[in-house]
């Protein structure tokens, strides 16, 4: 592998890892991906790569199919709902935070997991990435009339359910806080004035600790549950606010591990989605960034 082999796999990392996440819903295997694309670039026959974005994307892709259709059975059989593995984002502009909650939120990436891995994977390559029509075609080994109707589908079973949630970090921030010190206090009507009459709260336990084990859905179910459980929180938790894929929200942490993360989707200035992340296997990776609250 040449110096220039091995420049073009770091200025392509990111970029990858993006992809990988967002087809597998999980930061740890995507790292164990792309891991295995860079060997794969390096073992590679062919030396005279037109382009080496779309080569190493072809790469990531196609494993990240094979690890969906192998995980297909691991996740029919998971208990409770089943959320992606959160992952922290630093604060950003305006632009890339729409961009965030667009493209990374949990909801979305929930709603992804009802595609089929090609579907998926043309969707993802199109939609989210830019890739053009004949690119998406070689990486995917499919006419290019099929990438297109794949897209197409995707798209439209997508854009049934998906929200533009606000961008605005400041705002978000705001209601975060006053909805943590709404659940904190047990303060009932304070919450239900946060709440969208839609609202839909997801918590993902995995069986490995106590969680709802379906989604709750509208305000006053979901007021309830919050307070309800609020009460069993730890005294000696810490309260870390954070941009948890795209979405404002907080980490919660005792002795320095974080416990659980809730993030929270907002439209129009009301909260439309909680995704709590309990499941300590999809924690592990969370570093203890933040301010306290």
């Amino acid at each position: 592998m040449t110096d220039s082999d091995v420049e073009d796999f770091v200025a392509q990392r990111a970029r990858l890892v993006g992809i990988a996440y967002r087809m597998l819903g999980s930061a740890a295997d995507a790292e164990d991906v792309v891991s295995e694309a860079y060997l794969r670039w390096q073992d590679r026959r062919e030396r005279d790569v037109t382009s080496s974005s779309s080569y190493l994307a072809k790469i990531v892709v196609r494993l990240c199919i094979d690890e969906l259709r192998s995980a297909r059975v691991r996740r029919e059989s998971y208990v409770g709902p089943w959320l992606p593995e959160p992952v922290l984002v630093e604060e950003t502009g305006p632009e890339v935070a729409a961009e965030l909650a667009d493209s990374l939120s949990l909801a979305f990436l929930v709603v992804l997991e009802e595609l089929a891995p090609v579907e998926r994977a043309a969707f993802l390559l199109h939609d989210v990435f830019d890739y053009d029509y004949p690119e998406i075609a070689r990486m995917l080994e499919r006419a290019e009339p099929a990438c297109r109707q794949l897209v197409s589908r995707a798209r439209r079973r997508v854009g049934e359910r998906r929200h533009r949630f606000d961008a605005d970090e400041r705002a978000g921030r705001v209601l975060a806080e006053r909805f943590l010190v709404a659940c904190a206090g047990g303060d009932l009507d304070g919450l239900m004035d946060l709440l969208s009459e839609d609202v839909v709260l997801w918590t993902d336990g995995g069986g490995v600790v106590k969680a709802a084990r379906r989604p709750i859905h509208g305000a006053r179910k979901v007021g309830r549950f919050l307070v309800a459980i609020a009460t069993g929180i730890p005294a000696d938790t810490e309260f870390r606010v954070a941009t948890i894929n795209g979405r404002p929200g907080y980490l919660f942490v005792v002795g320095g591990v974080v416990t659980t993360t809730l993030s929270l989707d907002i439209v129009g200035g009301r909260v439309v989605g909680i995704a709590s992340v309990l499941n300590p296997d999809k924690l592990r990776g969370l570093r203890c960034q933040g301010s306290d609250a």
